[in-house]
């Protein structure tokens, strides 16, 4: 027991020197987070005020607690929230989230590595991960990348732990690598890039070993239809949509290398010197030659355990390599693993003395770690330069954000850089409880008339606009000669340039009638088709821009709902129920709308190919299937053809596979064909 206390008691310290470390990196930086670090804030701000830790929010039920992580999953922005509310909701205060996974990233190290090689090899791996240059930054770095490499690693070394032939098999392990394993999964898709491989391979031992080992893995589907399957149900269309926006269409987008040229090979290798340290790396690296012509004299090292992390460490790589979005963020997951292997290569220098009689030697790796160390503060005194500044704090509350008692509003921000974007302005505009919510706009000409018509809040920029198109510069010369907003103040930036905050004047009331009372008449559209989807969902899209409190969707369900007592036939109300639900991802409250529009309307195949759309998004793909095979005997629709071979393919009807091959890209074209008519007209 004494020794158990003794070996987490220096992991413990090394978390806590890191810890010191990063919070003396916190208290020099006077920025502002970026774009995705402000949007993952924002994340963890949502979740903790939905579970009612935080000001400004409180709990809404499972239903609104899941429609705040529609493309990424939930766990990390849980752990987030609740630490805010510990710590506090500035940046540096939730950053201390940042070091409680720092610290389940070390306790995974230290885990493994005593399984490797004992205790002391532990300590060299915690220490040299405590140090490397790209695992110290995502510490300071609001971003994901930090939790998912602290759960991926506990997932592989708990997996180690439950496959190994030795001493594994037991249920107390299986329970251990399950739940790590969907953590993992629930912090982030990308997770299962670095799982897969040992996945595969577990399965394979699995299916050799039966008997108990079959039983214990059962554990994994069941176990994860509990945790992960609600949050998939809920939001597996736009998570989808978002893995394809964020791997895809990013790619494309920033021009990163084709998946199997040689740059898309070499992409993370080259960054290898720079994000562990090229001290590190190299006497890593001659170690592990060292160790290899010494490999049979190798007794204390436990070969499976190895065998597992070289061989889950090469699999994981190929993988993430072969995702077409590149970045230096990607590879963090496996960088626990390298610098696992590469600390074998330390230790072995350390045995080579000592084999050699040179004990006295073996101070010098200690002095070779704190040789690695300037690589990663070198790294990080970079960054305090490069940290974005701006008056941010001052602008939000000229607006009257960070402010609970002051009713919610929309804040139009044209200019989008590090130092002030949408994203940010919401977060520090929420923060103590406030209702400021920043929106972009300028990215179309079309932005143009409803900012001058409806908006009342606008941010611009003189000099630098950032990323932003020449829409954007458009809307704000227009915003500034309309005469429709007055300056309220202007605020100097750091470089040059400065921001000024710009307010609807009094005698300028909104211009036309409320969205609430257009809504209704633009729900009709649906009922037009695919022709009719643009205009609808482009509406709303620009009013979730000018109204991000949604203010509307009450007062129209109210009214839908009054008009439906009077008149349960109203065609209009159950058309602006079915868009609301829809909006709102109800999809069960969608699909009873559009069945009630079926009966209403039995000419129009639509609300029967929405109802069968609803179903599916709601994993309810028998009730799709029999509403497009109903409606089909009624409308030659190629959509409802194709709607109904796609549902029942995913109802378990294999055998209609061969015509969904078929009638889905003739569905496919025949909307493109209807759009194209009408565009034509």
């Amino acid at each position: 027991m004494s020794q158990r206390w003794r070996f987490w008691g220096g992991v413990a310290l090394i978390w806590l020197l890191a810890t010191i470390v990063d919070r003396l990196w916190w208290t020099l930086q006077v920025g502002v987070p970026a774009w995705d670090q402000a949007d993952y804030l924002n994340s963890a701000l949502d979740h903790g005020r939905a579970l009612g830790l935080l000001p400004g929010g409180v709990w809404q039920g499972w239903s609104a607690l899941l429609d705040l992580s529609p493309k990424i999953p939930p766990l990390a922005s849980f752990v987030n929230g609740s630490v805010m509310a510990v710590s506090g909701d500035a940046p540096q205060q939730a950053a201390w989230s940042l070091s409680l996974w720092h610290g389940l990233l070390l306790m995974a190290v230290a885990g493994w590595g005593h399984r490797l090689y004992g205790l002391g090899f532990a300590w060299l791996a915690c220490g040299l991960t405590a140090i490397v240059p790209a695992l110290l930054e995502l510490r300071t770095d609001y971003v994901l990348e930090m939790p998912l490499a602290a759960a991926c690693t506990l997932a592989l070394w708990r997996l180690d732990v439950w496959c190994d032939p030795s001493d594994g098999g037991r249920w107390n392990q299986v329970w251990g690598c399950t739940l790590a394993a969907l953590a993992a999964l629930l912090v982030k898709q990308s997770a299962f890039l670095v799982l897969t491989p040992a996945g595969l391979w577990t399965l394979g031992l699995v299916l050799r070993r039966r008997g108990r080992w079959v039983r214990q893995a059962m554990l994994l589907p069941l176990t994860a239809a509990a945790l992960l399957g609600p949050w998939l149900r809920h939001n597996w269309v736009t998570s989808l949509g978002g893995t394809n926006r964020a791997v895809f269409e990013s790619a494309a987008r920033e021009g990163d290398p084709g998946v199997l040229s040689w740059a898309s090979w070499l992409w993370y290798p080259r960054l290898l010197p720079e994000q562990l340290g090229v001290v590190l790396l190299a006497v890593g690296c001659s170690g592990l030659m060292l160790w290899w012509l010494h490999r049979h004299d190798s007794s204390a090292d436990r070969g499976w355990s190895w065998c597992w992390l070289v061989i889950n460490l090469l699999g994981a790589w190929i993988l993430t390599t072969l995702s077409p979005n590149k970045g230096d963020r990607y590879i963090a997951p496996l960088l626990p693993m390298l610098v696992l292997l590469l600390a074998r290569g330390w230790w072995q220098w350390g045995l080579g003395w000592q084999q050699q009689g040179l004990r006295w030697m073996r101070p010098l790796l200690a002095a070779g770690v704190l040789a690695c160390c300037p690589a990663g503060f070198s790294t990080q005194l970079e960054r305090l330069g490069d940290r974005p500044r701006g008056p941010l704090q001052a602008l939000v509350d000229a607006a009257g954000g960070a402010d609970a008692a002051l009713p919610s509003r929309t804040l139009i921000v044209v200019p989008s850089t590090p130092d002030l974007n949408q994203h940010n302005v919401s977060y520090y505009g929420r923060r103590n409880g406030g209702h400021l919510v920043g929106r972009q706009l300028g990215g179309s000409d079309a932005d143009r008339n409803p900012v001058l018509e409806r908006a009342d809040w606008v941010v611009l920029a003189e000099g630098d606009q950032g990323s932003v198109r020449k829409a954007a510069r458009r809307l704000d010369r227009a915003v500034r000669r309309s005469g429709v907003f007055e300056q309220v103040e202007q605020f100097q930036r750091p470089k040059g340039g400065g921001y000024s905050l710009w307010r609807r004047r009094v005698d300028q009331p909104v211009q036309g009638p409320s969205f609430a009372e257009r809504f209704p008449r633009i729900a009709l559209g649906l009922a037009q088709g695919p022709e009719g989807l643009d205009p609808v969902f482009s509406a709303v899209a620009l009013e979730h821009m000018l109204d991000s409190h949604f203010r509307y969707r009450q007062p129209v369900s109210l009214e839908a709902t009054r008009r439906l007592r009077i008149n349960p036939k109203d065609q209009q109300a159950r058309w602006t129920l079915a868009l609301l639900a829809v909006l709102a991802n109800r999809p069960n409250e969608a699909a009873e709308q559009f069945a009630q529009l079926q009966t209403l309307i039995p000419d129009n195949p639509w609300p029967a190919a929405y109802r069968s759309v609803v179903n599916l998004a709601g994993w309810n793909p028998w009730a799709a299937m029999s509403v497009a095979d109903g409606a089909l005997k009624q409308h030659e629709e190629p959509v409802l053809r194709a709607l109904g071979d796609l549902s029942g393919v995913l109802a378990g009807a294999v055998w209609r596979l061969p015509s969904a091959l078929n009638t889905v890209p003739a569905a496919v074209t025949s909307v493109e064909a209807e759009l194209e008519s009408s565009d034509q007209e």
